[in-house]
């Protein structure tokens, strides 16, 4: 499958890239244009490269990335990639398959190509025959979920509380058990995954730092950054042990703190 990323930030682009190899090593990364004019120029060649996706970021350096289906006519099908929500319905008044929300999840990504795939299949060709608005939608299963969890209930002896995800500082996980913890200092054992809860929260308000770590943004204090580019982060209230930035989601946690 041939590929064409769309993509200002050039550790964006690479990470994607990097991404897309984890998925299938057969994928060919053509290459990475950061801007509109240059997208323009590069689909209008007259012996370009084939291409079966498009991954689109929304805002690029000269423009907006739908001024390239104006002016090049483009048909390939596109997911679109931004840290912004607002164009999600024009985006799939495009060739749009998808729309991932920045810092891209790779499981996200893999869920996108997957139904790439099966709108080709059943199709035959995604760029031949793309699909209305509405159909397109209840194949995909509409826009991207944006309701995420607001409150947990959590059992303390025979007492049950109900803690509002504003409420929450961080997650932890200590001895195997997953432990919330509030902004106040209550430390809770909460009967869920990070992993899980991953899934379930606002991803513009926490990140899954490490095995260990899932932090709101809010709980961030001060970040250190130590030899070779290794962060340590001051959360209040504060942690019992040090708490590390993963080294593989480095830059994925520096591009969620941009947003």
């Amino acid at each position: 499958m041939n590929v064409l990323i769309i993509e200002d930030e050039n550790l964006t682009a690479k990470r994607l890239e990097g991404m897309l190899q984890k998925y299938d090593p057969g994928i060919q990364v053509l290459t990475a244009i950061p801007s509109v004019s240059e997208a323009v120029a590069w689909f209008k060649q007259p012996a370009r490269p084939s291409v079966d996706l498009v991954f689109m970021d929304i805002h690029l350096e000269d423009d907006l990335g739908f001024r390239i289906f104006e002016q090049a006519n483009l048909t390939t099908p596109v997911v679109f990639t931004t840290a912004y929500d607002e164009y999600m319905i024009q985006a799939f008044k495009v060739n749009s398959i998808d729309y991932l929300l920045k810092p891209i999840n790779y499981n996200e990504l893999v869920a996108a190509i997957e139904k790439f795939k099966a709108l080709k299949k059943q199709f035959g060709s995604a760029s031949a025959s793309t699909p209305d608005l509405e159909t397109l939608l209840s194949l995909i299963g509409g826009p991207r979920q944006t309701d995420y969890k607001d409150r947990f209930m959590i059992t303390v002896g025979t007492k049950i509380r109900s803690i509002e995800t504003t409420d929450v500082a961080y997650f932890y996980l200590e001895e195997r058990v997953v432990f919330l913890v509030t902004k106040d200092g209550l430390n809770l054992p909460i009967d869920y995954s990070l992993d899980k809860l991953t899934q379930l929260l606002n991803p513009r308000q926490f990140f899954r730092i490490s095995r260990q770590f899932l932090v709101s943004l809010s709980a961030i204090q001060t970040i250190h950054t130590y030899s070779a580019g290794k962060l340590k982060l001051d959360l209040m209230p504060k942690s019992r042990q040090e708490v590390f930035v993963s080294g593989d989601r480095m830059t994925e946690f520096k591009e969620w703190l941009g947003k």
